[in-house]
């Protein structure tokens, strides 16, 4: 069994401190395997902000997966959002948008769905489908996806789970993978729930699925749902 911290919208420039806190304490705690950040780590993708964003990720535990999100990319100089949308990000966080770890249980491919021309909007390219197909037909290791846009057409490519974010909201969606979605993890800009992230327990063929929200000045565990393959999909078991 592998442990995922799934953390999501961590949005540097407009971070609540008190969450930023108490969710290095969490995961410390936690201890996860692997750390996940499905996008936004920045609110404008400005260098302080990319800056504070690599601090934080130097400070959580390793090894880490992290692709960028539409907030990552300039949104009003259009020089750098057309020319260089991806520079700010490549330089303080990492030259790789689209990085993959793979271990003799788990394997994960980070996929970047930013566009420049949609900012909100995110999309895939058939080179881009073309890896997540190859990462499908790995035998014996569960396979995820992870995304910053929640994709739904890519959870039929022959992926065990999808990690995104993007909305603000905590969301699992049963189908032939797991569409997870994350909360966002330290933003003040919360929508119909608090801070929250979502700790991944990976196994075969079960899979749990725990809600960590902040409460006060420290996360806590809210939801835990678990799920198991059946005739090609998922069905919830607990």
């Amino acid at each position: 069994m592998r442990v995922l911290a799934h953390l999501s919208d961590l949005h540097f420039g407009r971070v609540d401190p008190l969450a930023l806190e108490a969710l290095h304490r969490r995961v410390h705690e936690l201890a996860p395997d692997l750390v996940v950040v499905s996008g936004d780590l920045t609110q404008r993708a400005r260098k302080h902000q990319f800056s504070a964003a690599r601090a934080f990720l130097d400070m959580l535990p390793k090894p880490q997966l992290v692709v960028p999100g539409n907030h990552d990319v300039p949104l009003f100089n259009l020089f750098a959002r057309f020319l260089a949308p991806l520079a700010g990000y490549r330089r303080a966080i990492a030259a790789d948008v689209e990085p993959s770890y793979v271990d003799d249980e788990i394997a994960l491919l980070g996929i970047n769905t930013v566009r420049s021309l949609r900012w909100k909007a995110g999309a895939v390219s058939a080179k881009q489908l073309a890896r997540v197909r190859e990462l499908a037909r790995l035998e014996r290791a569960v396979k995820v996806l992870v995304t910053h846009h929640p994709l739904a057409h890519l959870v039929n490519c022959g992926i065990d789970i999808m990690l995104a974010g993007h909305l603000h909201a905590t969301r699992v969606d049963l189908g032939k993978a797991l569409l997870i979605q994350g909360g966002t993890a330290t933003s003040r800009r919360t929508r119909d729930e608090p801070n929250s992230f979502n700790l991944l327990r990976v196994g075969r063929p079960r899979i749990d699925v725990e809600q960590y929200v902040l409460r006060g000045a420290e996360f806590v565990r809210s939801a835990r749902r678990s799920y198991a393959r059946e005739n090609g999909g998922w069905i919830p078991i607990t």
